[in-house]
């Protein structure tokens, strides 16, 4: 596959697996990591992402679109962030948006400016999983950017 994609467990957000593009366009990319704590409380993230406040509050909305309020992992995930003024906030406005297809802007510490577009793919069965594939547009300075990631 060519472009940076992982694959997220719904309904936390957790990735499951990530090619080394996207594990080197961002750390929270890492099997291992959820994209809801990275987004919301590693200040790396603020960096990475110009439009951070856009960014975050759709991250929470995806979390409350996909989440079972009854389950443990949920509970424990939100009381976690909770802790965090601005995603109480963000999760108090009770917004619900799946992940969707978007531009993502990055602001990478590397290669610098990326505007990318992002894919996502609901894959069904007992634990639905996500596909999230960035693309860059032909001959675009974000193309040549992503090349650079390796």
């Amino acid at each position: 596959m060519d472009g940076p994609a992982c694959v997220r467990a719904r309904p936390i957000l957790h990735v499951l697996a990530a090619n080394q593009q996207a594990r080197a366009l961002a750390p929270m990319y890492e099997p291992g990591s959820n994209l809801v704590r990275a987004v919301s409380l590693d200040p790396a993230s603020r960096r990475l992402f110009p439009d951070w406040a856009e960014v975050a509050a759709q991250t929470a909305a995806a979390l409350r679109a996909e989440a079972d309020p009854r389950d443990p992992r949920t509970v424990r995930l939100i009381a976690e962030l909770e802790t965090d003024e601005e995603f109480r906030r963000m999760w108090m406005r009770h917004e619900t948006r799946p992940a969707r297809d978007e531009l993502k802007r990055f602001a990478h510490p590397v290669v610098g400016k990326l505007a990318l577009r992002r894919q996502a793919l609901t894959v069904g069965g007992a634990e639905q999983q996500v596909i999230i594939v960035y693309q860059a547009p032909d001959g675009s300075p974000s193309e040549t950017a992503l090349t650079h990631l390796l």
